[in-house]
């Protein structure tokens, strides 16, 4: 096996000049090898990313290497508390058979039909906020329409009011923050908002159902199994945060990506057809998120030239491997 290069400082991924451009970090550690090992500079414990496209793909497809963080000591685990655990357990953090259970069970509320006839609502939403924009000398593209298209489409699914929507962007916005000594208190206090707004919405809808996600959900059942309260929290928070979070950052970074190439964004003025396989490249150029889910070793593994010890923590870098040359 290779030997990690020594000359690299073990908390330089986390540094504010690699966080300004990581891209330049992950292209440049790539010539060393397809795994980079840090440490992480809050908790002390080993990270491994993968760097190059083959690695990332083995790394997300591997069993040797568990989403589920009840599989690992609770020092190795990324919950910030008790109740970003709770939050957690949804299909993002599972491992079969639980992942495949639950999406079986929500496949039968989120059909190819049902996602289908949200297309019209999505559309007139999208032109209401762009429309509230007309005649403005200055707008600001995530506060005035980035956030707001995302939130409002799956508040309304999910049948939580309008006047909740900008809670939900705080507490969103916390929960996503690195975990440190002074983020941790905003950390806590969104988990604990989340988790008793989501469990007071279930109650509700158990007593009485609505024409609601909520309520699809809280009654769906499979060969007599159901989603437990505690799953039922996790798939609500992973609704709110992932779909929304996702959608704010492709937005955001897709414009960016086109005021940056200005010769790609008249080609696509010019032909709007081609709006289908530009949003593919912004997924690939800059995507809404830099990395994968994380993932433990389960046990003492060699992969890729490296041995990953048990319970380190393995990232598969989206970007980079979405730079690969």
């Amino acid at each position: 096996m290779a030997d990690m290069s020594q000359d690299l400082a073990p908390h330089e991924m986390w540094a504010p000049q690699t966080r300004a451009n990581p891209l330049a970090f992950f292209n440049r550690e790539r010539q060393r090898g397809p795994l980079l090992r840090q440490v992480d500079p809050n908790r002390g414990v080993p990270v491994w990313t993968t760097l190059s496209y083959k690695a990332s793909v083995d790394a997300l497809k591997d069993p040797r290497f568990t989403k589920d963080e009840f599989n690992v000591p609770s020092a190795a685990r990324l919950s910030r508390n008790a109740d970003m655990e709770a939050l957690n357990r949804n299909m993002l953090s599972m491992d079969p058979p639980d992942h495949t259970r639950l999406r079986t069970l929500v496949s039968k509320v989120f059909t190819p039909r049902s996602i289908e006839e949200l297309r019209p609502r999505v559309a007139l939403i999208t032109h209401q906020l762009l429309d509230a924009l007309r005649g403005k000398d200055r707008v600001d593209l995530i506060d005035d329409f980035a956030f707001h298209l995302p939130v409002t489409v799956i508040a309304e699914l999910l049948g939580v009011p309008p006047e909740d929507h900008e809670q939900f962007r705080e507490w969103t916005t916390a929960v996503t923050l690195p975990a440190n000594a002074q983020n941790l208190e905003a950390i806590t206090r969104a988990s604990k908002g989340f988790l008793h707004y989501f469990q007071g919405l279930i109650e509700q809808r158990r007593a009485a159902p609505r024409e609601d996600l909520i309520s699809m959900l809280v009654q769906v059942r499979d060969e007599g199994s159901a989603l437990t309260s505690q799953e039922l929290v996790g798939m609500l928070y992973l609704l709110i945060v992932a779909g929304h979070d996702t959608t704010v950052n492709l937005i955001g970074n897709g414009v960016w990506a086109l005021l940056r190439h200005p010769d790609q964004l008249e080609r696509l003025r010019q032909d709007p057809s081609l709006i289908g396989s530009a949003v593919e490249e912004m997924l690939r150029y800059r995507g809404p998120l830099e990395r994968s889910t994380s993932r433990w070793a389960r046990e003492d593994t060699e992969f890729h030239g490296q041995r990953i010890g048990r319970n380190d923590i393995v990232f598969a870098s989206l970007l980079a491997a979405n730079h690969d040359p």
